[in-house]
């Protein structure tokens, strides 16, 4: 056999860089193309009524303006409020998701899975329907006050039509957001590690708080982000508790867009509402970008 028929030359095996490519361009040209409909769709559902709630906003006259609904005495009120109650639910659904998620991850008892399912189903469910459980059970003319009329001769508790109720209500519906992050965190710790901790002498409280809590944080801020961002949006559970003293910057967008048609004066404090939820959203990102930081650098 000849050498030359066995032998290839280096040269040969090494493509021509010049040479054309047609196929490349296509190839990027197909990958480029399949950004389009997504990003039609977000322009569709999210960037174009965004758009029409700012212009709608500057169109204003009289007391629709800008500068009449934010210096009104409504507005200041509900935009309060608005904060309190998102604040209370928030630190309300970190204590309780906390406790949740630690029980369940590190204390097992019968029945956990079935407790884990419940929490899972809560988040399918709309937040409304908290909201006519709690009516059902602590309304004025709930099971409770029932119970309690036929035994003391009273009905104490009326506390649904108050901020301390829909606080309460938002907690039952926005903790199992906390609880999920947790468990899927708690869910990576090694198990070597809390070995280690219990043998060196240190308390199971100290085990939480020094090595369980920590290597939760992310989870912690992501679970707790969230929450806040859903209850400063949140209307339903206003609404359905029948609270008319508890006026919340959604409930007021409402009455302005809805009740008395000025669409204008909604769209100003749409846009408000808008711009806090893009400031929080925001403000977690960076946060979690140091902590992400901080944790690298150790």
């Amino acid at each position: 056999m000849s050498t030359d028929a066995t032998l290839a030359s280096p040269s040969d095996a090494v493509a021509d860089p010049a040479a054309p490519q047609p196929n490349r361009e296509i190839r990027d040209w197909r990958a480029s193309a399949w950004v389009i409909p997504p990003l039609l769709v977000v322009l569709a559902i999210a960037v174009y009524p965004l758009v029409r709630v700012l212009t709608d906003s500057t169109t204003g006259t009289g007391q629709s303006t800008w500068g009449a609904v934010l210096t009104s005495e409504v507005f200041t009120d509900a935009l309060v409020t608005t904060a309190q109650i998102a604040v209370c639910s928030t630190v309300g659904c970190l204590i309780l998701g906390s406790f949740v998620a630690v029980v369940l991850a590190f204390v097992p008892f019968p029945g956990a899975t079935l407790v884990a399912r419940l929490i899972d189903t809560i988040l399918a469910l709309p937040s409304f329907l908290i909201t006519l459980a709690f009516t059902f059970l602590y309304g004025t003319a709930g099971a409770v006050n029932a119970l309690l009329a036929e035994t003391v001769g009273a009905r104490p508790l009326n506390f649904l039509a108050t901020p301390a109720g829909v606080i309460a209500a938002e907690i039952t519906f926005f903790t199992p957001f906390v609880v999920r992050p947790l468990l899927a965190s708690f869910a990576t710790i090694s198990g070597d590690q809390l070995n280690v901790a219990a043998s060196l002498g240190a308390s199971p409280w100290r085990v939480l708080r020094s090595v369980i809590l920590p290597e939760a944080l992310p989870a912690l801020m992501a679970g707790g982000s969230l929450v806040l961002l859903l209850t400063l949006n949140e209307f339903g559970i206003v609404l359905f508790t029948g609270a008319k003293d508890v006026i919340t910057l959604p409930m007021l967008i409402y009455t302005r867009g809805i009740v008395t048609f000025d669409v204008t004066g909604a769209a100003v404090i749409a846009t408000v509402q808008v711009t806090l939820s893009l400031l929080l959203y925001g403000a977690y990102r960076m946060a979690f970008h140091r902590l992400h930081t901080r944790r690298q650098g150790h």
